[in-house]
């Protein structure tokens, strides 16, 4: 079968619910520049790595698990001729050798189930950034708490309130400096180009032996997420400064 997420963030240019101008705000949050080295776990289709380095020249080594992930991203570093700034690496960030104080920021965007949630990834990457260096995680939240009745979490959905979030950084010995927020409209555009994209890939591949999965995957997460999720669930990058 092929990967579901393949299938639906095959056009996605930022695969979590924010915007080039956010991920260029972290930058400059991060202080980025031309001597910075930035890790980046879980990189994707190399999208916030591609804007960092194309705006503030900043050297960034990626790690991704995913084969299609990481072909897509060597393909788009290659196009936007900047090869020599991002290095893009196929790996399983729990086995890739992370060397202590080696990086000015790390970051995770929306993977943090890599190390089993926040507490487990800022405990891996905190020790990797320099004093003074930061960390920065972009992570689901609950907007309402205790949650409604009639909705369940999906498997691995332990998250937390917006400050209960920020308060694991400050325990991971982080001090929080800032945090960027999705907008409804942030959310909007990543979900619904699950979607479009899900529906173009059916149409392509209307006798593909797994099409009814595919097609009832795309449906189950549209509904949850108009009947839930668009209300309940934020997401928001918070860095902090190691001390």
């Amino acid at each position: 079968m092929p990967w579901f997420y393949a299938v639906v963030e095959r056009e996605h240019e930022l695969q979590n619910p924010t915007s080039p101008e956010k991920i260029r705000l972290l930058g400059e949050r991060l202080r980025l520049g031309p001597e910075s080295r930035i890790l980046d776990i879980a990189s994707g289709r190399g999208g916030p790595a591609i804007l960092l380095a194309a705006t503030f020249g900043c050297r960034i080594t990626c790690v991704e698990a995913s084969e299609e992930f990481h072909a897509a991203a060597l393909a788009r570093v290659r196009e936007a001729g900047l090869e020599e700034l991002i290095e893009s690496v196929h790996a399983d960030a729990r086995t890739f050798r992370l060397e202590p104080s080696d990086y000015d920021a790390a970051l995770c965007l929306g993977a943090s189930f890599v190390w089993g949630g926040l507490e487990g990834t800022l405990e891996a990457l905190v020790p990797v950034v320099r004093p003074g260096g930061f960390v920065a995680v972009g992570e689901p939240y609950w907007r309402t708490w205790p949650l409604p009745e009639g909705f369940e979490p999906d498997e691995g959905e332990s998250f937390v309130t917006l400050s209960e979030t920020v308060e694991r950084f400050r325990g991971a010995g982080l001090a929080p400096v800032t945090m960027i927020d999705a907008s409804r409209d942030d959310w909007d555009r990543y979900e619904t180009l699950h979607w479009l994209a899900g529906e173009e890939w059916l149409h392509e591949h209307p006798g593909d032996p797994d099409a009814d999965e595919i097609r009832a995957r795309i449906e189950r997460h549209r509904d949850r997420y108009l009947r839930w999720e668009r209300d309940l669930l934020g997401w928001a990058i918070v860095a902090g400064r190691k001390r």
